[in-house]
């Protein structure tokens, strides 16, 4: 077998196997044993397991990250630079319920593996999601313009709140469709995307979060409280 094709068949084998049993669960001698390959072709092409886990988390994010910012871009130009909020956080959230959500997409390996990506988060992805901020940083400039006066810190609060949305969804569908008992429809994509969009947006736009006072510990009957300034 050729040296690309070697590689690809221990990516789509590896895919697989992680989309149907786990991280935890696939062993590399699985892998190579579903991709009809040695250990040494594994080891040469990838290194380790947690290298293998990285490559194909990477080779799936740059694709949503990329449908992402395509769609960014597209509404800042239809906006003449600045997009309106809505469309930044459809654009934010959208590539990622549509690629892992609907009758489509959910039965696919990608969609699959990218859903064991996020309730499982094993430490090579860890690593990636914590490193990995710079199309991120792209959402919040823009939301940055489409919103001048409000406070950075609740930008980055919105932007987080929107994509832990995304992804709980995503996560616990069946537990949303359980306690639903079926009323919530989750092969509506295009609904979801629009719920968790309209939650953001009111988010960022019912005003500032309230402060809370500050407070002094203070000793109370040989217990320390906390007591308003």
């Amino acid at each position: 077998m050729a040296s690309d094709q070697t590689r690809s068949a221990i990516l789509a084998a590896a895919e697989r196997l992680y989309a149907d049993r786990g991280f935890g669960d696939v062993t590399l001698r699985d892998i190579v044993a579903e991709a009809n390959v040695n250990l040494a072709a594994v080891n040469y092409h990838f290194g380790s397991k947690d290298e293998l886990i990285a490559e194909l988390f990477v080779t799936r994010s740059i694709q949503t990250n990329r449908e992402r910012l395509n769609e960014l871009r597209a509404a800042e130009e239809k906006g003449g630079g600045r997009a309106a909020i809505e469309d930044i956080m459809r654009a934010l959230v959208g590539p990622t319920l549509r690629g892992c959500l609907g009758p489509d997409r959910e039965g696919s390996t990608a969609a699959r593996f990218m859903i064991r990506a996020s309730i499982e988060s094993v430490p090579p992805i860890r690593r990636i999601k914590n490193r990995e901020v710079d199309h991120l940083r792209k959402f919040a400039a823009a939301m940055r313009r489409a919103m001048p006066g409000r406070d950075d810190t609740e930008l980055y609060w919105g932007l987080h709140f929107a994509l832990a949305m995304a992804h709980h969804t995503i996560r616990e569908k069946e537990r949303l469709l359980r306690l639903s008992e079926g009323k919530c429809d989750l092969d509506d994509v295009r609904a979801i995307i629009d719920r968790v969009v309209t939650v953001s947006v009111m988010a960022l736009t019912i005003g500032d979060v309230p402060s809370r006072p500050a407070t002094r510990p203070t000793l109370v009957h040989g217990r320390l409280t906390r007591q308003d300034l």
